[in-house]
């Protein structure tokens, strides 16, 4: 019998990273009902992508900086290779990526071009660098055929600034670019035995409350506002423990020179580095804390919620979505150490509430945001696209 052709879906990213965990899963997903190609930067990583998830590759250097002639070749690059393998659907997530591969996949008469919006890291810059970030962004909405802020602040967002039309604009579900899969974030999974060995390791009493960050060590991600309301919980009561688990940026946001200093001595912080598996560090820790600036809609929030873990988030798009105040954590103002504290104080002075939210985390997060949900989703979607596409060309 004459295997049936696929149709070839092409997914970018800028780094072989936001494939492995912002799209964890998904892309070997759709391989069932597509030929699908992963590009990004960084060869070897995304080739182990590709052999780890059972897709093709195609490597095409790429960086999160402004570098306008490198971007120029991998344009080019792209659109070689896209008059080459002729992919029905061409869909980009993350900035760089979005800009090359809609400007690529236009030039070489691609039908379906696709862009995920999972954060605005423009809202962050002022001045030429803004200007410039702006018309990059109109410029990637234009390009494509549909946009997919992953949010709906974030989508309100993108509307008032004023990029792209409403007509162009799709949620999918209840928001996020994938899910979470709630059997794999499970707390059920880790047993006291485990948890202990854990936090005998990390020189962790049972008796301490545990605040957990997890994320990129860097200034926009909050950290110098979190060092600082921790610093001031700790003197008030020492009990209590921070682990961050994340890699330090220091070329593109660097936090103060002296909240680094402080996570290098102080007793109460533990900082693990980046962790390939983030399920054991959640297991040990009572609440996790993301004072953030700005996101698309984060991931990590739903896997601490799935993990029994009630969350203290700012109140950004994504954040203030996926946490309900009071019900399933506690939402405060951005860029304010003065409310985290007392946030984080709050949990420490009352422990019916870290119970009381904590009832509601898990169930929260299963009954909106499971992942294969969100992946049937995402495939109708391409295949309503795929049935548009052909009747326009009949």
């Amino acid at each position: 019998m004459r295997k049936k052709i696929l149709h070839k879906l092409i997914r970018i990213t800028t780094i072989p990273l936001s494939l492995e965990k912002l799209l964890e899963g998904q892309l070997s997903f759709m391989n069932s009902y597509y030929e699908v190609i992963a590009i990004a930067a960084e060869k070897e990583r995304l080739e182990k992508y590709g052999r780890d998830n059972s897709v093709k590759t195609f490597w095409v250097n790429m960086t999160r900086k402004i570098t306008p002639l490198e971007d120029l070749k991998a344009v080019l690059k792209l659109y070689r290779y896209f008059i080459t393998e002729k992919p029905l659907i061409v869909h980009t997530h993350t900035p760089k990526a979005g800009i090359v591969g809609m400007f690529a996949a236009k030039l070489a008469g691609v039908p379906i071009r696709l862009h995920t919006v999972a954060g605005l890291p423009l809202l962050e810059t002022t001045g030429t660098k803004r200007k410039i970030l702006n018309f990059v962004e109109k410029l990637t909405y234009s390009l494509a055929t549909k946009i997919y802020p992953n949010s709906f602040e974030l989508k309100k967002i993108i509307l008032d600034h004023k990029f792209t039309t409403n007509k162009k604009l799709k949620i999918l579900g209840k928001g996020s670019s994938n899910g979470i899969n709630t059997k794999y974030f499970d707390p059920k999974l880790y047993s006291e035995k485990d948890n202990e060995m854990l936090r005998k390791e990390l020189n962790i009493n049972r008796s301490e409350l545990v605040y957990v960050f997890i994320g990129r060590i860097v200034s926009e991600k909050g950290i110098n506002e979190l060092i600082t309301a921790f610093k001031r919980l700790y003197n008030t009561n020492p009990n209590v423990k921070l682990l961050l688990v994340g890699l330090f940026e220091s070329d593109l946001d660097p936090i103060d020179g002296s909240n680094l200093e402080i996570i290098r001595s102080h007793k109460g912080i533990i900082s693990v580095g980046y962790q390939e598996d983030v399920r054991p560090y959640l297991a040990i820790s009572d609440i996790l804390t993301f004072p953030s600036y700005r996101e698309g809609f984060p991931n990590v929030v739903m896997q601490a919620g799935a993990m029994n873990l009630p969350s203290i988030v700012t109140d950004i798009n994504g954040c203030n979505e996926i946490i309900k105040n009071n019900i399933n954590g506690i939402i405060i103002p951005v860029k304010n150490s003065n409310s985290l504290y007392n946030a984080m104080s709050k949990f420490q002075n009352d422990p019916s509430l870290l119970e009381g939210l904590r009832k509601n985390s898990r169930v929260h997060i299963t009954a909106n945001y499971e992942r294969k949900q969100f992946w049937n989703l995402l495939l109708a979607e391409y295949k309503e696209l795929e049935k548009q596409n052909k009747s326009s060309r009949e």
